[in-house]
């Protein structure tokens, strides 16, 4: 008897009661990628300009800042998407503007005007690139924090290009929601109303100087009938959202959801020296240039909590906090293409792919024990257990089947069976040079394992190129092909040689061989 022939029994038992264990029940433990089961195909672009923009809005407010401390009178505005321009009342200051300028090491010198006082800094171009790097990266993070909590299994988001993020999402039963979830930009502000502006000669000639007009909406308990409301909203911005710590929802006495938040250390002493130094006044909270409530500060609030509402629904104010949690996104995103696969065209995916992979199967067991007799049935065999293996290796690793991949099973199959017709003809021509059976059987798997080893490894090989430089489907169809032919190389050489050690190698000298 071939050595540890009992050994390798148990191996093989072992190996297909976990596979078996794994898969059982497959619909539970394979996930189906968005053309198997539904969902939604978005790429978004970022408006990385809007970023830039941004920050040259706040490195304007510090050096305006920067600009006091040194008792110098300025007036500091962004010009163009990267520069700021520093309008000095007293043009003989000019020299120490320029040495406040040369403390942020982010600005560069520009045109300068003596005479008038003015001067001009741009962002660098190193920090220019930083930035737009960093808004689509910031922006990938924010999404799939989002997404993670809006509960989608096994979601596809990355980066595509220089500014486009790909978002897979399979499994939404409500794309609507989904979209509003992933673009909404959560820029949340608190602003105090100007209560002495007349709201009416607002809406006719435009707001005061330093103010902008903003709306509300109003939902009526009773009607549901919504309404909007305009408001007089001063322009400093006194709080912003990315010093809350986290934001929950909450039930009002009267059933209402809102939004309940908890601002970090920072955040907390911030708060409390606004509500101090406003009692008595309106403090508006602003989200994506909406106002969502204005209530009146009572009393100072030292303990940095305050609540957004606005007549939300349920899965508004769930929403509304997932994006507060998971922080704003650094620029405005768009949703460049859109693609919605319903669960029945999913359903037909899959049925069309299980068939193609049922009548491949079938013919290739018909062909072998047509052509191979007895060692087609062993060859039969190990294409089962390539197969389970093959299966049980993608739930264990949490892989995603698409339609590519079922592709690439269905090619997983003809190059099991291929690996078993290298082995059965080796082991025919040893046999027919007059060899006995135990000698042909060795000398086939022998002399044919060094070729069964180059197939295997260029296949693998280009696999890898393929998972490397492909996307979503591409790489789809390398994780099954590769997966398959580790799986197949097991199978043939490890389960094949078994079942034909079990069979001729026995005590009995057997005269003919079934192939």
């Amino acid at each position: 008897m071939p050595r540890y022939l009992w050994l390798r029994v148990a191996i093989v038992v072992v190996v297909a009661a976990v596979s078996l264990w794994y898969v059982y029940p497959p619909r539970q433990r394979i996930n189906l990628g968005l053309d198997l089961q539904g969902g939604i195909h978005l790429v978004l672009g970022v408006d990385v300009d809007k970023a830039i923009e941004n920050v040259s809005e706040r490195t304007a407010a510090d050096v305006r800042s920067a600009l006091e401390k040194k008792g110098i009178g300025a007036q500091v505005t962004r010009r163009g998407a990267t520069g700021i321009q520093v309008q000095l009342t007293s043009p003989p200051a000019l020299a120490d503007a320029r040495a406040v300028l040369a403390e942020f090491p982010t600005l560069k010198g520009g045109a300068t005007d003596p005479g008038a006082g003015r001067l001009e800094a741009d962002l660098v171009d190193k920090e220019a690139t930083r930035l737009r790097d960093f808004a689509v990266r910031q922006g990938l993070e924010t999404i799939r924090n989002r997404v993670d909590q809006f509960g989608v299994a096994e979601p596809t988001i990355q980066r595509q290009g220089e500014n486009r993020i790909l978002i897979q999402l399979p499994g939404i039963q409500d794309p609507a929601r989904a979209k509003a979830l992933i673009g909404k930009t959560a820029v949340l502000e608190f602003k105090l109303l100007d209560e002495q502006a007349d709201v009416q000669k607002a809406l006719r000639e435009g707001p005061p100087a330093g103010d902008d007009l903003l709306y509300g909406r109003r939902v009526d308990r009773a009607t549901h009938a919504e309404s909007r409301v305009p408001y007089v909203v001063q322009k400093p911005v006194l709080l912003t959202g990315d010093l809350i710590q986290t934001a929950e929802v909450r039930i009002s006495d009267v059933g209402e959801p809102y939004v309940s938040l908890t601002f970090n250390a920072q955040g907390a002493r911030i708060f409390g020296q606004v509500t101090e130094q406003n009692v008595g006044k309106r403090l508006a909270i602003v989200l994506d240039g909406n106002v969502n409530s204005a209530p009146v500060i009572r009393e100072r609030i030292p303990s940095g909590q305050a609540q957004i509402s606005g007549g939300f629904t349920a899965d508004e104010a769930r929403d509304l906090a997932i994006v507060l949690r998971a922080g704003a996104l650094p620029a405005p995103v768009q949703i460049l293409e859109e693609r919605t696969v319903g669960p029945s065209l999913g359903a037909d995916s899959i049925r069309k792919g299980i068939a193609s992979t049922v009548v491949g199967s079938l013919a290739v067991v018909v062909f072998m024990l047509v052509y191979y007799r007895l060692s087609g049935l062993v060859a039969d065999l190990a294409l089962v257990l390539n197969l389970l293996v093959l299966l049980a290796c993608m739930a264990g690793f949490g892989a995603t089947l698409t339609l590519p991949g079922i592709a690439g099973i269905v090619l997983t199959i003809g190059m099991a069976v291929d690996t078993n017709i290298l082995i059965f003809e080796r082991i025919r021509e040893e046999f027919r040079l007059g060899k006995t059976v135990r000698a042909a059987i060795d000398a086939g798997f022998r002399r044919a394992f060094t070729t069964v080893i180059d197939t295997h490894v260029t296949v693998v090989v280009s696999g890898l190129i393929l998972y490397q430089f492909g996307t979503g489907p591409v790489k789809g169809f390398a994780v099954t092909l590769m997966i398959g032919i580790v799986a197949s190389l097991f199978t043939a050489v490890f389960f094949t040689r078994l079942v034909f050690d079990l069979i001729y190698m026995g005590q009995r000298r057997l005269q003919t061989l079934s192939i």
